[in-house]
C-alpha cells in the first residue's frame, strides 16, 4: 500500500511539473495566442493613439515605404546630378518628373544617336531619405527594384546596391517576401507567385511591433478598459513590458540583416511580438577577421551584441536608448547620452581628458559609436552600434578572412539549418566552393547521404555546384509528382534540360508550375522546355500567359517571336521580337531571330547592324559567324 501511495505522489508531482511548464510556455498576450486575431491597420490605431501616430509616422519605420511623389522623394533632380552611367553595361539612367509621375529613362548612345530607349514609371519609394531612396516598379502587381538609388548623405544618384560591377539586372530584380517583410507592413501577396501583390501597405505599421490589433480594438469599443498602471493589458503587446530578450527578438527581426533561414513550414510573416524569433527563423551572419571595421547597414543588433555594454548587462535592449515612436532625427542627443550615464556616470566614468571631452561636447556617441560606412550599401554612413572605446584605424584595410557563419539569434541551430545558411550565402553573396563543402558537411551531420538521398537541400547543393548529371542520376526513377517543393522540382527540371532529357524536364517543370503557377520564371522554363521538345503548340500558351501577366518579360516575348517566325507569321514575330529588343537590347538570340525576320521580310539593310551588335556581345557565336558570311556572299 505504501508503495502505491509513493507511486501516486510521484505521478502527481510529474503532472504538476508538466502543468507548470505548459503554463510558463503559454503566451499571456491574447492577440498573439488567438488564431482568430487579425490585423486592423494603422488608421484604426490612429483613432485612439493619434499623438503617438503623429510622431511615429515621421520615423524611419513610418517612412520606410511610400507612393512615389514629390513630397516622398528626397532626391536631387537637377541636370548635373540626375544622371547615372553604368560603364559595364554601357547604359545611362535619367530620373525625371513627368508631371506628378516619377520616371526612369534607360538609354544608350552611339555617337550622338540614341540606339536604345526604355522608360519605366516608379510606383513606390523605399527609404525615409535619411540614407537612401530606392525605387520600385509595379508591372501588373509584380514588383521589381529599379537599377538606380539616390544616396541622400552624399546627395548623389548611383546604381542601386548590388547592381554595381556588371551585376546590373536592370528592371528585373524581384521584390520578394523576405525583402518586403522588413521594408514595409505585411502586404497581400498573390498566392502561387514570387513577387505579385494585390495590396501593398505604406510603411512599417503599429501592428508589426504590437501584434494583431483586432482583439484590443474590439474590447476598447465595447468599453473594456484596463488600468495599465496596475498591470499589463494582455489584449495587445506592449514591447516595454517584454523581457530584454523578447525586446531584442522583436527588433532583430529586421535590424539584424543576414541570411534568414526559415524553419520548416514557417513563413516570413509568422513571427509576432513577444515570440522567440528562433522558432520562426535563424539569422546567420558571416564572420570575418577585422570585423571591428567591417559592418553592414542593417546590422544594428549584431553590432550591439558585440559590445561589452551588452555582454555585461542583463537588461540592455534596443529600447534602452531608442524610442521607436520618435524619429532619431528629432531626438535630442541628451537622450542617448543619458542612456549611457545610467551605467557609466559614477561607477565607470569616462577616462578621456576633459579637454578632449569638451571638444566633443561631452557626447559619448562621437567616440564610442562613430558613424561608419557599410560594406553592402555605398555612399552611406550609419551609426555603428558596436559600443567600444575609441579604436585605432591604421589596420582598416587589413586582409579580411572568412571565419565562419554565426547565428545571432540562436546559440545552437541544428546541422540542417547551418547547411541551409551556407547554401543561401553561396547562392546570394559569394559562390566559393568552400561554402558548398561546408553545407554538405552539415547535411552529413543531419543524417543525409549527400550522394544518393533525394533530399531537397542535397539537390540544391548539387545544383549550385553545376552537377546536373549527378542530379539526374540521384533522381533516377522517382516521379515528379513525388516532390512537393516547387524549387526542388524546378532545379531537377533544369538539370534534365542541361542533360538534354527534355521530356523528363517537362514533367518536373510542370510539377513546379502546378505549385507556383504565377512564378513566371518557372513558367518560362516550362515554355522553353516545350520549345526544346519542338512542342510549339504547348509552348505558345505558356509564353502568352507570361506576357499577359507581365508584359515586360523579355524572354517570353523573344521566344513567342521565334514561334511566330517558325509559323511564318512574320508581322507577329516582328512585333514580339521588337518588344523584346526594346526591353533588352543585348539578348543575342533575340537579335539573331530579329535578323531572320528582317531577311524574310526583305529588310536586309536592317540585318547587318543587328548581327554586328550581337557579335560584339558574343564574339565566338558560330551561328552569328555563319549568318555574317552569308550576308557577304
Amino acid at each position: 500500500m505504501r508503495v502505491t501511495f509513493v507511486y501516486i505522489f510521484f505521478l502527481l508531482g510529474v503532472m504538476m511539473i508538466l502543468f507548470n511548464c505548459q503554463n510558463e510556455e503559454k503566451n499571456p498576450y491574447r492577440n498573439i495566442e488567438d488564431e482568430n486575431a487579425h490585423y486592423v491597420g494603422m488608421n484604426e490605431c490612429k483613432s485612439c493613439h493619434w499623438q503617438v501616430y503623429e510622431t511615429f509616422i515621421k520615423t524611419g519605420m513610418g517612412q520606410s515605404w511610400g507612393i512615389a511623389n514629390k513630397s516622398k522623394s528626397a532626391a536631387d533632380f537637377s541636370p548635373s546630378k540626375a544622371l547615372v552611367y553604368d560603364t559595364v553595361k554601357d547604359l545611362y539612367y535619367k530620373p525625371y518628373w513627368d508631371g506628378d509621375s516619377l520616371c526612369i529613362l534607360e538609354y544608350r548612345l552611339q555617337g550622338r544617336d540614341t540606339v536604345h530607349r526604355r522608360m519605366e514609371k516608379v510606383s513606390y519609394i523605399v527609404g525615409s531619405g535619411q540614407h537612401t531612396n530606392s525605387h520600385i516598379i509595379n508591372i501588373n502587381g509584380y514588383l521589381h527594384q529599379a537599377p538606380i538609388t539616390f544616396y541622400t548623405q552624399k546627395g548623389r544618384w548611383d546604381l542601386a546596391p548590388g547592381f554595381e560591377k556588371g551585376m546590373n539586372s536592370r528592371f528585373d530584380r524581384k521584390i520578394e517576401l523576405e525583402c518586403i517583410s522588413c521594408h514595409n507592413g505585411y502586404p497581400e501577396m498573390v498566392e502561387g507567385s514570387m513577387n505579385k501583390y494585390n495590396n501593398v501597405k505604406l510603411g512599417i505599421d503599429c501592428e508589426r511591433c504590437h501584434g494583431p490589433g483586432s482583439i484590443h480594438v474590439a474590447e476598447k469599443k465595447s468599453g473594456k478598459i484596463i488600468d495599465t498602471s496596475q498591470g499589463p493589458d494582455y489584449s495587445i503587446v506592449n514591447p516595454r513590458r517584454l523581457s530584454t530578450e523578447q525586446q531584442n527578438n522583436l527588433c532583430q527581426r529586421c535590424h539584424l540583416q543576414g541570411i534568414a533561414v526559415l524553419n520548416n513550414g514557417a513563413g516570413f510573416f509568422d513571427f509576432k511580438p513577444s515570440q522567440d524569433l528562433k522558432k520562426t527563423m535563424n539569422i546567420f551572419m558571416p564572420s570575418y577577421s577585422g570585423s571591428d571595421q567591417h559592418m553592414i547597414m542593417a546590422s544594428h543588433v549584431e553590432r550591439m551584441k558585440m559590445s561589452a555594454c551588452y555582454i555585461k548587462s542583463e537588461k540592455m535592449s534596443c529600447i534602452t536608448c531608442h524610442n521607436p515612436h520618435v524619429s532619431v532625427k528629432v531626438t535630442p542627443k541628451e537622450v542617448f547620452i543619458n542612456a549611457c550615464n545610467q551605467c557609466h556616470s559614477k561607477e565607470n566614468p569616462c577616462t578621456e581628458n576633459q579637454m578632449q571631452r569638451a571638444a566633443k561636447d561631452d557626447n559619448c556617441l562621437t567616440c564610442h559609436m562613430p558613424k561608419n560606412g557599410s560594406i553592402d550599401i555605398p555612399h552611406v554612413a550609419v551609426t555603428d552600434h558596436f559600443i567600444r572605446k575609441r579604436i585605432q584605424v591604421e589596420n582598416k584595410n587589413e586582409i579580411v578572412n572568412f571565419l565562419g557563419m554565426v547565428c545571432y539569434n540562436n546559440a545552437t541551430p541544428d546541422a540542417r539549418t547551418r547547411a541551409r545558411a551556407f547554401l543561401e550565402f553561396y547562392e546570394r553573396y559569394e559562390p566559393a566552393s568552400a561554402f558548398l563543402d561546408s553545407a554538405n558537411l552539415y547535411l552529413k551531420q543531419a543524417g543525409v547521404d549527400i550522394q544518393t538521398d533525394v533530399d531537397a537541400d542535397a539537390i540544391r547543393a548539387q545544383f549550385l555546384k553545376g552537377d546536373y548529371a549527378g542530379i539526374v542520376k540521384r533522381v533516377g526513377t522517382h516521379r515528379a509528382t513525388e516532390f512537393k517543393d516547387a524549387w526542388t522540382c524546378y532545379r531537377i527540371g533544369e538539370s534534365y534540360l542541361k542533360e538534354n532529357k527534355t521530356l523528363e524536364a517537362i514533367a518536373f517543370l510542370k510539377q513546379a508550375v502546378s505549385m507556383k503557377p504565377l512564378a513566371l520564371d518557372f513558367q518560362y522554363k516550362l515554355g522553353y522546355a516545350y520549345l526544346q521538345a519542338k512542342q510549339m503548340n504547348a509552348s505558345k500558351p505558356v509564353l502568352e500567359l507570361i506576357v499577359k501577366e507581365n508584359p515586360k518579360y523579355v524572354l517570353a516575348h523573344s521566344y513567342l517571336g521565334y514561334i511566330y517566325l517558325t509559323e511564318q507569321n512574320y508581322p507577329m514575330a516582328k512585333l514580339h521580337l521588337e518588344q523584346a529588343i526594346m526591353l533588352d537590347p543585348d539578348h543575342v538570340q533575340t537579335l539573331i531571330n530579329m535578323a531572320a525576320v528582317y531577311y524574310q521580310m526583305n529588310r536586309k539593310e536592317l540585318i547587318t547592324p543587328l548581327l554586328y551588335h550581337a557579335m560584339k556581345l558574343d564574339p565566338t557565336n558560330a551561328q552569328l559567324k555563319a549568318m555574317l558570311e552569308d550576308l557577304k556572299k
